[in-house]
C-alpha cells in the first residue's frame, strides 16, 4: 500500500506528524484485519508492504488511513483539504522476487529524508533481525479507554492489542510488524536483507510499485510489461500463450495497471466481451 502526495503535498512536517501517520496506520490495519509486514513514512509519501486476505481490506486500510490522518492535518493545522490529491494504491505482490524486493525498498525510503536507513525512526526497520529489550515498554492494552484515544488520535478503543509504547509514547515497531514473516522471506539471513537493500534499483522499484498503477500506458508499453510478465509466468510470449494461460494472465495485468476492458482486449487479442467475463464485469 502507498499514499503518495503530489510534489506541493508535504503530509509529515514534524515528529509529531510522523509518530501520528504510524499510528494511524497501525489502527487502520487492526480494523481491516490486515497485517503489516513492514513500513515507512517520509515527508509527502508512506509505503507498508501487508498482509491481506482480500485486495479489498487493503484497500479499505489505505483509505481509512487517509482519511484518519487528514481529520489529524485538519485538527492541527486547519487544513481541509491538504490530501485531497494524494492518491491511495493497494498493489498485489508477482512474485517471491518482487515481494522481497518491496520489503527492501520500503525501508530504503529514509533516503528521501536524507537519514541512514538504520537510524531512521518511522519505519519498521528496526523490528527485523533485533533483539529489542522490550521489558520496560508501555503496553497498549493497560491503558485506560481515555489516554488510548488521546495517544492514537482516534474515537474508538481497541482491545487486547499486543502492542507496546517505548518511554516517549512512540509505537514500537516490532510489537506490531511481523517481522518474522520479513525474516523468513530472506532465510533468516539479515546479511541477504542488507545486500537486496544495497543492490536494488529504486528507480524501477518506484516504477513497478508506484507510477505503473497510477498512469496508463500506451497499447505498445502495456503489452511489452504483459509480455514480460508472460515470459515469466509460462516462459513463452504473450501471442503465443493459450486461451487458459490468457484466463489466468488478464485478470492479474487488469489488477496491477491502470487500464480498460477496450485496451485488455486489444492487447490479449480477445473479444471485449469475453474480456469482461473474464473480469466478472
Amino acid at each position: 500500500m502507498s499514499m503518495e502526495g503530489n510534489e506541493t503535498a508535504v503530509l509529515c512536517r514534524d515528529n509529531d506528524d510522523y509518530d501520528a501517520m504510524v499510528k494511524v496506520m497501525c489502527v487502520s490495519a487492526w480494523r481491516n484485519n490486515v497485517i503489516i509486514i513492514i513500513y515507512a513514512v517520509v515527508s509527502n509519501h508512506s509505503h507498508a508492504a501487508v498482509l491481506a486476505r482480500r485486495r479489498s481490506d487493503a484497500e479499505r486500510f489505505g483509505e481509512e488511513s487517509k482519511r484518519i490522518y487528514s481529520m489529524w492535518l485538519q485538527h492541527r493545522y486547519g487544513e481541509r483539504h491538504s490530501m485531497e490529491n494524494t492518491s491511495v494504491q493497494a498493489i498485489p505482490m508477482e512474485s517471491n522476487s518482487h515481494v522481497r524486493n518491496a520489503l527492501a525498498y520500503i525501508p530504503r525510503n529514509a533516503l528521501d529524508n536524507k537519514c541512514r536507513i538504520a537510524d531512521y525512526p518511522w519505519s519498521g526497520y528496526g523490528a527485523m533481525f533485533s533483539n529489542v529489550d522490550m521489558s520496560g515498554a508501555i503496553k497498549v492494552s493497560g491503558l485506560t479507554t481515555r489516554q488510548f484515544m488521546a495517544i492514537f488520535h482516534t474515537s474508538r478503543r481497541i482491545k487486547n492489542v499486543p502492542w507496546l509504547l517505548d518511554q516517549n509514547y512512540q509505537l514500537i515497531p516490532r510489537s506490531f510488524c511481523d517481522w518474522e514473516y520479513l525474516e523468513q522471506a530472506f532465510n533468516h539471513d539479515c546479511s541477504y536483507w542488507l545486500r537486496t537493500i544495497g543492490g536494488l534499483n529504486s528507480a524501477e522499484m518506484r516504477e513497478r510499485l508506484i507510477d505503473s498503477p497510477r498512469e496508463m500506458k500506451p497499447d505498445s508499453e502495456l503489452y511489452k510489461s504483459v509480455n514480460e510478465i508472460s515470459f515469466r509466468w509460462f516462459g513463452i510470449a504473450l501471442k503465443d500463450i493459450s486461451i487458459m494461460q490468457k484466463c489466468k494472465l488478464l485478470p492479474y495485468v487488469y489488477r496491477i495497471f491502470k487500464t480498460t476492458v477496450s485496451q485488455l482486449a486489444r492487447v490479449f487479442n480477445i473479444e471485449p466481451d469475453r474480456v469482461k467475463t473474464l473480469l466478472c464485469q
